[in-house]
């Protein structure tokens, strides 16, 4: 999957476009609308708080630094003297360490705003509106042109690389 980001001029403009990604299948949990505070969406897919923050980067970093630390602190725990552990708990230690990383770089992730989306915000609170779509990477240049066919100014801010499947 890749996730697309383009800036459009108002909520009509975005009406039009996403009623025109839901007739060409691309799914509703796909599009994501960020507009300016206290702006009413209506019936637009708002953007999550895992979408406006940075909550998966953060949630991987986790991971890895945490499994890193676990196996680690595995190793550690082997080089003790009058220890006596076996490689199992390596295993153990490593896959708790990243539990916890990941839980807790995602309590960190929340609190941050998306890096992506805060290239955009000056441009949000000028009453732009921002669209996120996720789709595979074949239907790229599809949604592209029907963005172009309603708003052939669309500002593509281009594609994230890979979006994961879970949010």
């Amino acid at each position: 999957m890749r996730r697309l980001y383009f800036l459009l001029p108002d909520l009509d403009t975005t009406h039009q476009i996403i009623d025109k990604m839901l007739l060409a299948r691309v799914e509703e949990r796909h599009l994501h609308v960020i507009a300016s505070e206290g702006a009413s969406l209506g019936d637009l897919p708002e953007a999550s708080l895992i979408q406006k923050s940075d909550f998966v980067p953060a949630m991987e970093r986790g991971v890895a630094l945490g499994g890193a630390t676990g196996m680690m602190a595995g190793i550690a725990a082997l080089a003790m003297p009058g220890v006596v552990i076996a490689g199992g708990a390596i295993l153990a230690m490593s896959l708790l360490g990243a539990g916890m990383g990941a839980w807790m770089g995602g309590m960190i992730g929340m609190d941050v705003e998306n890096s992506h989306v805060q290239k955009f915000k000056s441009a949000v609170e000028e009453g732009q509106v921002l669209v996120l779509v996720d789709v595979p990477k074949d239907r790229v240049e599809e949604i592209q042109g029907l963005v172009r066919d309603v708003h052939p100014e669309a500002d593509f801010e281009g594609t994230e690389p890979s979006i994961p499947a879970f949010p």
